[in-house]
């Protein structure tokens, strides 16, 4: 059985279109003369593209005198028409234009869970300063499809995977581990590195894998603990919030530490020990022609982060 595949062909050839193009600004301005100069071409090569038009269409649309051009009825007609489509494709170029040199339209950033406490610090002066630009946020931890989801703005913290997608550095977070006073007077504090390994971790990951803690001090070799609990999940924010109830021994960003420190909710474990800072990436899908509500997050979140 013989299958038909259809195919769309366009109905204009792009020299055509150039063409109209050409007729509505003859039009507009009067003279083949001063399209000529305009477009930076010569009135025979105006002429020639005209006639050629005119042949493939199959319609004279100008008189043509040695004082001046007037359109035919036909003529006037698909001026209008070829006026229009060039209004069109000017209001496309504003409108780009727009998007590229004021932020506005609707904002897709995707951001770790635990990270989405700091965006109303980075983005709120962002969005006060302009009206016409919205926001939705994507909080969750997995690796989501910047492509396929249109994110225009991923935040991504630690090593990044190999890929096509554009990564910026903001920032790097240093890293410290944290525990509840309840679970120190429970279950007392390692003192050294290796016995972390005999304390229960809340471990952030995705993957069934062994998980390891890399621990340094000035003049000491690094340490590389393995280390274990029996609570493992995917969300950042879900882990903090049972070390806070007293059920282990989890690893936090500095920025996400410090107030649970100074108000005594948490306070530091090995605290003499420290861990390699982690990168905090803005990752996009393309690195050029980022339109303005794009670059101005990127730097709203760079400044926010030096802060």
């Amino acid at each position: 059985m013989r299958t038909w595949t259809r195919t769309m062909k366009l109905d204009f050839t792009i020299d055509r279109l150039k063409r109209m193009a050409l007729y509505a600004r003859v039009v507009e301005l009067g003279s083949m003369s001063a399209a000529a100069r305009e477009l930076d071409m010569t009135p025979s090569a105006v002429s020639q593209q005209l006639r050629r038009l005119e042949e493939e269409i199959g319609v004279v649309l100008l008189h043509r005198s040695t004082r001046k051009l007037t359109t035919t009825e036909a003529g006037q007609a698909y001026y209008e028409d070829c006026a229009g489509m060039l209004h069109a494709a000017r209001a496309a170029e504003r409108r780009l234009g727009d998007l590229r040199d004021e932020p506005r339209g609707e904002l897709r950033v995707a951001v770790p869970a635990g990270f989405a406490s700091h965006l109303a610090g980075a983005l709120a002066p962002l969005l006060r300063a302009h009206p016409a630009l919205s926001l939705r946020l994507f909080a969750e931890d997995r690796q989501i499809d910047l492509i396929g989801e249109r994110i225009d703005l991923a935040v991504r913290v630690g090593r990044l995977v190999d890929s096509n997608l554009v990564a910026r550095r903001l920032a790097e977070w240093n890293y410290l581990l944290a525990t509840t006073p309840a679970y120190a007077q429970a279950h007392g504090l390692p003192r050294t590195p290796e016995e972390l390994g005999q304390h229960p971790m809340l471990i952030l990951s995705v993957i069934n894998q062994p998980e390891y803690v890399e621990l340094h001090r000035p003049g000491e070799p690094m340490r590389r603990v393995r280390v274990g609990g029996r609570i493992v999940g995917n969300s950042a924010e879900a882990l903090k919030q049972m070390m806070l109830q007293g059920l282990g021994i989890m690893r936090l960003p500095g920025p996400d530490a410090a107030p649970l420190l100074a108000d005594g909710r948490a306070l530091r474990v090995l605290p003499e020990w420290s861990m390699a800072p982690l990168g905090v990436y803005a990752v996009t899908a393309q690195r050029d022609s980022q339109p303005a509500k794009v670059r101005l997050a990127i730097a709203a979140l760079q400044a926010y982060l030096a802060e």
